[in-house]
């Protein structure tokens, strides 16, 4: 395995981050396919003998329990201090918001469940999961930077914002002394690569660490034609996201499967080695023990300036999907209050 600083954090990180999106209670959450206690145990004890040692978690996956799964495990197989914890909250709900719950109030109550789903006293990274139209960044900020400060957490980082978001938090952070955010999680992968146009270039030029969610499309850059599995067959969010330009992407994953053949390795293997090019340490869901090998054997892979260019080529422009769809929608409402005069001061 390979290792790397996360951002300017002092984090060392594997250039692997196993995502636990898929870990959790299949009965109380959005996702059906999600893998049970017992097998989560075993795929983690997998990754951290492949020396896997950064693990990706949120309080939303499957209402709590991806966390209490991954933080038993890790109790179970290695040291707190050789392992790096991520984990996500999502803005307030808006019961919270006609309650008067301020940001920072949200904040602490967020980190505070968290830290009692894994059964740990601070992770080394907490992620802001989507931006909040409904609060001000500088509530946000300073509550974020009160988890910092309480020892709650080492470092801040954020998942599916834009470009101008993240320049402008970091901004206001530096200028407050706040805590910075030192990642951006975003959605980025072979057949989804606007991320390219905007945030790649921000965090080349500020030492922001990329680590994106999807590195495999939910499977798609892993899978041939007529290959299936649970996922691909019951995973109707990433159906709303990869469903509408599958005829334009399939060219994209026919030519990965091409190069696996003459590389005599898998698809998860060039998808990932082809990503780990770009970014510090792509998210990567597993649910099986097979998937932990796919992960492992990409950090070896090196594929030359020909044969990334061969998998680029057919890429054409999408539109923004999922999470970031939605963020685009508020972003309009936003505009237009502004543009109507409006916005309160």
């Amino acid at each position: 395995m390979q290792y790397t600083r996360l951002g300017n954090s002092d984090l060392n990180i594997s250039r692997i981050c196993m995502g636990c999106m898929g870990f959790g209670d299949a009965g109380k959450g959005q996702h059906s396919w999600t893998i049970d206690e017992e097998h989560t145990g075993e795929i983690i004890k997998k990754g951290l003998e492949a020396g896997i040692n950064f693990y990706d978690t949120a309080i939303a996956y499957q209402s709590g329990t991806s966390e209490q799964y991954l933080g038993r495990a890790l109790k179970d197989f290695a040291k707190r201090d050789e392992v790096v914890v991520a984990t996500k909250f999502l803005p307030r709900t808006p019961q919270e918001v006609e309650a008067g719950v301020t940001p920072q109030a949200h904040i602490e109550k967020m980190i505070d469940k968290s830290l009692e789903n894994l059964g740990m006293d601070y992770v080394d990274l907490y992620i802001y999961h989507m931006w909040d139209y409904e609060s001000s960044l500088y509530d946000i900020m300073e509550g974020l930077n009160n988890v910092v400060k309480e020892g709650k957490a080492r470092y801040i980082g954020i998942s599916n914002c834009y470009a101008y978001q993240l320049a402008k938090a970091n901004a206001l952070a530096e200028r407050e002394g706040f805590a910075k955010f030192v990642s951006v999680q975003g959605h980025y992968n072979l057949i989804f690569r606007e991320e390219e146009r905007e945030m790649a270039k921000l965090c080349r030029e500020d030492s922001i660490a990329m680590t994106p969610y999807s590195a495999l499309a939910g499977g798609r850059l892993s899978k041939r034609p007529g290959e299936t599995s649970k996922r691909l067959e019951e995973d109707s969010y990433a159906k709303l996201k990869y469903d509408g330009t599958a005829a334009q992407d399939s060219e994209i994953i026919a030519r990965v499967a091409e190069l696996a053949d003459k590389r005599g390795v898998s698809m998860t293997e060039i998808s990932l080695a082809w990503l780990l090019t770009k970014v510090t340490a792509p998210v990567v869901g597993a649910t099986k023990l097979s998937h932990v090998e796919g992960m492992e054997n990409a950090t070896r892979i090196c594929l030359t300036k020909e044969e990334r260019d061969y998998l680029e080529e057919p890429y054409v422009p999408h539109r923004l999907v999922g999470v970031m769809a939605q963020n685009t929608a508020e972003q309009a409402k936003e505009d237009h209050v502004w543009s109507t005069g409006s916005q309160k001061l």
